[in-house]
This record gives C-alpha cells, structure tokens and sequence, in this order.
C-alpha cells in the first residue's frame, strides 16, 4: 500500500516514509524486501542520466480475439493504461550504463501482470533487431505472471518469435543480459528471460514455469522452502547470481565492460616484445632436477594459492558466473569474466581450499558433471563473444562418487574435451597445482599449457598407480619418478609448453609473487596468441594434440631443434 508520503511494506508491515524509501530503489531497509518498480522507475535506476532514448511502441492487432470476460479486452487495456500511464507492459529504451551503451527493455508487472501479449513480444523483438543491427548488448528486465490470455494462441507465438530473435544475437555475438525481478512466470520465463547469456535475479525474486499455486493444485505435491526464489534457483544452478537494487547497475556496467567482443576495443596486436620477456621457462635444460615426490608433496601444500587467489591477484577484476543451468553448481569449478590488464577473457579454474572446511564444501577440487557443464557453458560464451579463455588447473581429478556416474561424469568430460578443441578463440591453460587425469584434461585441451614448477600432470596419481601396479601405496615415490609427472620432465616430452617458475622453497611461502609471475605469463602467451586467425589456432591446438605418441618426423628442421634441446636438458 503507497499513500503521498507513507508506504507499508508487504514483507514485514513496516510503514516507510515514501521519500526515503525511494531513495532506497524500493528496497525496505529493515526486512530487505525488494519491492516492485515500474518500467519508467527501473530505465530511471539503471541508465546514466539523460541518455535514456525511447524505442518507438510497435504496431499490433488491438483485440485479435474480440475477448470478453466480464469486460471486453480493450476496456482493460485502458485501464491499464490509465493506471500505468503507459502503452504497454513493457519499455524499450536505447541508453548508457556507465558510458557503455545498452538496449534496455524492461517489463512492468502493474500493467495487466506483465502478460506477454502480442506487443510485448513485438517489443522484446524489436530491442533485440535493434541490438543485432548496432552490434549492442541487450538488457531484458523481467516481471510477469505469463503469457496474455485475451490474445489466445497469438500470445503463445511470441515465446518462439522473442527466442529467435536471441538466437540472431547468439549467432551474431552480441552479449545479452537478463535481470530477473519478482515475479517472473509462464511463457515469459520460458523464452527471452532465461535465454540470454548471463541471468542475474534480484534477492527473492521467483522465477518459473509454473507457479507453486498451480503445481500443488495441479499434482498435489508439497514444496521445499523458498521454491522458485532467487536462492533457490542460484543453489540449484539455474541463475548466474544475485544481486541487490543498489549493486545492479554497478554488475552490469562490470559485464558491459567485461563481456565485450575482442572485435569492439579488445587487444588484436601481437606482442613480440611482452612475449620475450615472460617468465616461462621453455627448456627443460634450465630446470633443475628435483624428487617427482617431493614436487607432488610441494603441489599439494594446503597453503599454495587456488584458482580464487589468483583469480583475485592475477586480474584486474573478476565476476564469478555461477550454473549449468541443467539443474546444478559445482563448487569445484568457479569461473567468469575476467580482465587482464586491458583485455577481457573468460576466467575457469578448478577450486580446492586452504583449510578442511573449504576442502569439502568445494569437493576438493574434485568437479561433478555440472562444473564441467558450467564450464562449458562459460567456454561457449566466450567462443560467441570472441574472448581468450584462461583455465587453472588444480585437481586430484573429477569426482568419483555415485551421484557423478549418475550424471553422466565420463560424457560431461568427453564434451569438453571436444569442445574445447573446436573453440575458435585462444586458450591458455595453466596446470597451478596438480594436473590429475581426464579430470584436468577436460580443462586444459588449449593452445598453450604451462604448468607451475612444483605442479605435476599424471593419467592416475602416484598412490592409485602404486596400488595398482605395485599393490602397496607405499609405492608411491617410485610410481611418481616412473609416471614422470614433475614440470621438467613434462617440459621435456612436450606435454607442456612452458614451466613458470615459483618462488624459493615454493608458491605457497609467497602467493602473492607466484601471481605476479602467473599474471606476467599469461600476458606472454595471450599477447603471442591474440589476433591469430580462427582457423589458424584451431589447426596448431589440433596439431599439439595429434602429435602425442607419435615418432617425430626428423624431415622438419624444429624436431632437430628440439631434439638438440631435449639432450642438453639431459
């Protein structure tokens, strides 16, 4: 309830100036409860001043059906209209969020309950041509209970209409953004408001098909707590973050930053200089020779700095993406944009932890089914938007366990091994830790993988090869020297590119310098790797690949380089 000065709150009664709470974005300061805003409100919220230009409305059949309920249909758009103060439930808008420029449309639940009618799909279509055409991202702000009855079939037609026009973007590259807001349900949450590449939610903002009255109704089944809220939904995998009224536009102005094709201000230059004076060793020669145990000893140090430390150091900013929108989060894996100095990527890493806690509630770095499907998914946004992609390894290997094999573990794997050797966008992969059989592959098929000096990459772990092999885990030292997983002899036989050095006694007794030596590596590589033609990385990451166990051909001069350089290593 709103008065002139007094508003009451719906979630705990409380009475709020009206001023004030405006001041808030609608947002009660004392239970949190982020309460509905109108379209003009939200433009309002989200755009840099004055620069909101409005979309024209576009023309469509005014009443289809000639429906009557108990009133004829275009007696309630009127009504609508009247009490709004707009066309339609929904407003288009062309703006800046931060400078950056964004087609907005945003939805307004006071207006017949945001019903997809036949002008909102129209809208929604028209924003997205109009992105597609200026090569600028979309931003979709959603509030609805469903597709419009009034308009019968009609309103259903515009679930395909508006999910075809997100799939020109798709093709196109354009980044699109959906911000969820309460509520969003039906044909609505069906189509544009769950396509677009990145899903953000705002606190206790519902979301799905069919709402909790009509399921329990319908099959009588009795729902957990907090169903279909933004918490929910982010537990279950189906959105990529929350975010409060008051950090919404700072995130998307982030993302507007972040998620911009390579092709509209990214670095397309290569480098010859920052390439020369990396820190990555490239001669086994130069390394010097250390107890494989002791290296997987070094590897595992509780202390060494996970893919969220140097997340955290190695960029300039990092926004974690969350879900595989199949239905899970993995903790294992984090990733997301990410900037490197100027240039923006696509940020993956497998997470341990640095205390017993940490180590289980992220599965010690061990990824289910659904981190290597988020990962993917992160994979083919990058692909769409033209972005390197970063992968940091550190993991014992994927997860063993009942509820994996369930999921299909084996097959989500083996799609992103193939997937990542189809991208057309570089990869570089860094092994910080250990590099543990498919778990690590599924992550490191990449133009460039280097690996730290104390990390190891084997197809079985010391101990299960010891176990196996030799029937005893105290084995395992010999079956570390034989597998050969220490950064020098990997070096050698060509499993990585580079090795980049850790500091004195290892990364773990100084994080912090470890990051700046992996920040400066990976300006190397991706400054030797960006510009490079599609097709031109696709065939050296397939040719990197293929070359694996197979006899070198001595016609080609840099075997014979490399032959010389393996027996001077020696």
């Amino acid at each position: 309830m709103t008065t002139s000065l007094w508003h009451i709150c719906e979630g705990c009664q409380t009475i709020l100036y009206q001023p004030r709470f405006a001041r808030a974005l609608g947002v009660c300061p004392d239970c949190g409860r982020h309460a509905r805003v109108g379209a003009t409100d939200r433009l309002a919220q989200l755009l840099d001043p004055g620069s909101a230009e409005l979309l024209p409305m576009p023309d469509v059949l005014a009443d289809p059906l000639e429906f009557t309920d108990s009133k004829p249909y275009p007696a309630r758009l009127e009504e609508a209209r009247r009490a709004t103060g707009q066309d339609e439930a929904i407003v288009c808008a062309r703006g800046l969020i931060d400078g950056r420029p964004v087609i907005a449309a945003v939805m307004d639940f006071a207006f017949l309950g945001g019903s997809l009618g036949s002008a909102v799909g129209e809208a929604i279509t028209t924003a997205a041509e109009t992105a597609l055409e200026e090569r600028t991202p979309l931003l979709i702000v959603s509030a609805s209970g469903g597709a419009r009855m009034q308009e019968g079939a009609l309103s259903l037609m515009q679930m395909a209409k508006t999910s075809g026009a997100l799939a020109r973007l798709d093709e196109a590259g354009v980044l699109t953004i959906s911000l969820v807001t309460d509520p969003t349900y039906g044909g609505v949450a069906a189509s544009y408001a769950t396509l677009c590449d990145v899903i953000l939610a705002e606190p206790g903002a519902r979301l799905g098909f069919a709402g909790p009255r009509v399921i329990a109704q319908t099959i009588r089944q009795s729902l957990p707590p907090g169903f279909q809220t933004a918490e929910f939904l982010l537990e279950h995998g189906l959105i990529d973050g929350i975010v409060p009224r008051a950090a919404v536009r700072p995130t998307l102005a982030r993302l507007l930053r972040m998620g911009r094709p390579a092709r509209d201000g990214g670095p397309a230059v290569r480098d010859a200089a920052v390439v020369r004076e990396a820190p990555v060793v490239r001669d086994p020669g130069r390394l010097p020779e250390h107890d494989p145990w002791e290296t997987v000893r070094l590897g595992r140090h509780l202390d060494r700095p996970t893919a969220l430390d140097h997340l955290a150091s190695v960029f300039d900013d990092f926004l974690e993406l969350r879900g595989d929108r199949l239905g899970g989060d993995c903790p294992a894996i984090v990733g997301g944009f990410a900037l490197l100095g100027d240039v923006p990527v696509m940020a993956v890493g497998t997470q341990k932890g640095h205390d017993p806690r940490e180590l289980t509630a992220r599965g010690f770095g061990m990824a289910t089914p659904a981190g290597y499907r988020k990962a993917a998914r992160l994979m083919l946004l990058a692909a769409k938007l033209g972005l390197p992609i970063v992968t940091l390894v550190d993991t014992p290997g994927a997860f063993p366990g009942l509820a994996a094999e369930e999921h299909g573990q084996a097959m989500a794997i083996a799609e992103n091994i193939r997937l990542m050797a189809s991208l057309p966008v570089p990869i570089v992969t860094v092994i910080t830790g250990e590099g543990g059989s498919g778990g690590a592959l599924a992550l490191a098929v990449a133009n460039r993988v280097l690996i730290f000096s104390n990390g190891t990459y084997s197809v079985i772990s010391p101990e299960g090869c010891a176990s196996i092999l030799w029937k005893d885990t105290a084995a395992a030292p010999k079956a570390a020297r034989n597998l050969r997983i220490d950064a020098r002899e990997l070096l050698r036989l060509g499993i990585v590119d580079g090795v980049v050095p850790e500091p004195p006694g290892g990364a773990h007794l100084a994080p912090g310098e470890a990051s700046r030596t992996l920040r400066a590596a990976l300006t190397g590589e991706l400054a030797a790797l960006l510009g490079r033609p599609a097709g031109e990385l696709l065939a050296q990451r397939h040719e990197r690949f293929r070359s694996f166990g197979t006899p070198p051909d001595m016609d080609d001069p840099r075997v014979e380089r490399d032959v010389q350089t393996t027996r001077a290593g020696r």
